[in-house]
């Protein structure tokens, strides 16, 4: 008989700590708590396989936060580490528990309180179980989101719910899955503390489920972003309306899964990536220390602000001052160079990162530690049979922007400045399908074990 539990802890960040992605060196600081913050775990047991699946409302982790996650829930709850998914909502009113250089100051304290309640969130979960019956369901729900990094480029419109229902006949959890950059607060409140749009889905299928838990699985968006019209004040509520709907729609018309069975597989994926030249290194340098050193802003639209963001100008309105603008950019360059200088000609070229799945019966949870691209997702899609498939990207660590070839020969700011922030080397053509390969063997290894 399938069993499951849930529990939800809180993650809302004391004062003083840092909200994080929306600038270089802002001192973002929150204000207000416009909604709180949580760790949402859910775990399922089919009698001789557990897993364990926790989402958090962090824009960010590391693997040191994910480690000592898995360390406190083994230790308690005898549930191994490949058995436990860590993922976040990616929210960029929350913070960062893995440091990303520059884009949001990490507190040690805030990380390791974070995972303590993400541990006791998943411990809590797996100690009060009941039987239960799942449902799971997809649909499109095209016309939300756009491609950031070109015209009309792909986007993954997919929708993926699950729901787990007591055997009366109401609802413990419902987890959700779609990919959008969840920034829409972001730009309204950028000193509040939100969940963002995962967290309105949550609120709207939580009322629609009274006593039920909600899950928000962030999925590909890497080169996605809700649509402008929706940045709108009058409209900001029409993406979580749409999608809580759509979630609700699908579901009501889905059977329960007859005798599902539990499963999940880890393995480590590496990953091929290109290694920086020194010249490409101390030009990021020189230029920096010489505009510090000369106090020069000029033309620097067209060097340090071509990849450093997406919209040069917003920096300098986040800022609230051009010279204080450029001044953060280069701060950030004399960093991350310094950074990079220390091993670059001796760190290994693959990146190894998590790969990870989990099998709940009819679905299917694919999970890797990217900003993934749509292009990536949608073959991802189309090579599997997995009957329902939810990709969990921001899980278990943190690799940054893995782009396609599009934005790799354009050395976008998601080929050339997350790798930077993140302390890596670029990724090369190679990198997404590999990604790709490792996340259909782990599959594969979930619906099998």
């Amino acid at each position: 008989m399938l069993t499951a539990g849930v529990a939800r802890m809180q993650l809302t960040p004391f004062w003083g700590v840092e909200l994080t992605g929306w600038g270089y060196y802002l001192n973002r600081t929150w204000r207000r708590v416009h909604d709180h913050l949580y760790a949402t775990a859910v775990a399922l047991d089919d009698g001789s396989r557990r897993v364990a699946l926790v989402a958090l409302d962090l824009m960010v982790i590391d693997e040191p936060f994910t480690r000592l996650v898995r360390q406190l829930v083994q230790e308690a709850a005898d549930l191994p580490g490949e058995a436990l998914l860590l993922t976040c909502s990616h929210s960029h009113n929350a913070p960062a528990a893995g440091g990303l250089l520059g884009v949001g100051e990490c507190d040690p304290r805030y990380e390791d309180w974070a995972a303590r309640q993400a541990a006791t969130a998943a411990i809590l979960a797996l100690r009060d179980t009941q039987p239960v019956q799942m449902t799971a369901a997809g649909v499109d729900v095209p016309g939300l989101t756009f491609n950031r990094t070109r015209d009309n480029g792909p986007t993954d419109p997919r929708l993926t719910a699950l729901r787990i229902d007591r055997l009366d006949g109401s609802t413990l959890a419902a987890v959700v899955n779609f990919g959008a950059h969840p920034t829409l607060h972001t730009k309204r409140r950028p000193f509040d503390v939100s969940r963002d749009v995962p967290g309105e889905i949550c609120d709207r299928l939580e009322a629609a489920f009274p006593g039920a838990v909600c899950l928000y699985i962030q999925g590909a968006c890497g080169d996605v972003n809700f649509s402008p019209e929706f940045g709108e004040p009058a409209r900001c509520g029409e993406p979580a309306e749409s999608l809580a709907r759509a979630a609700l729609s699908c579901l009501q018309n889905a059977a329960p899964m007859p005798s599902p069975q539990i499963g999940a597989c880890s393995s480590i994926a590496r990953i091929p990536t290109r290694r920086w030249t020194r010249e490409e290194i101390e030009r990021d340098r020189d230029e920096a220390l010489r505009r510090l050193t000369e106090d020069d802003i000029s033309g620097w639209r067209e060097t340090l602000g071509r990849a450093m963001t997406n919209r040069p100008d917003d920096m300098v309105a986040r800022h609230g001052d051009e010279r204080k603008a450029v001044r953060a950019m280069c701060r950030f360059h004399v960093e991350w160079t310094a950074k990079m200088l220390e091993d670059f000609e001796s760190r290994p070229e693959n990146l190894e990162t998590e790969v990870q799945a989990l099998r709940l019966g009819d679905l299917v949870i694919v999970a890797n530690s990217a900003e993934f691209f749509s292009s990536f997702a949608l073959d991802v899609r189309a090579r599997t049979d997995s009957k329902e498939l939810m990709l969990a990207c921001y899980s278990n660590g943190r690799i940054g922007y893995l782009p396609d070839v599009h934005d790799i020969a354009a050395r976008s700011y998601a080929a050339w400045q997350s790798p930077k922030y993140c302390n890596q080397f670029p990724f090369v053509e190679a990198s997404g399908p590999a990604m790709c390969e490792a996340m259909l063997k782990a599959i594969r290894g979930a619906r099998s074990d």
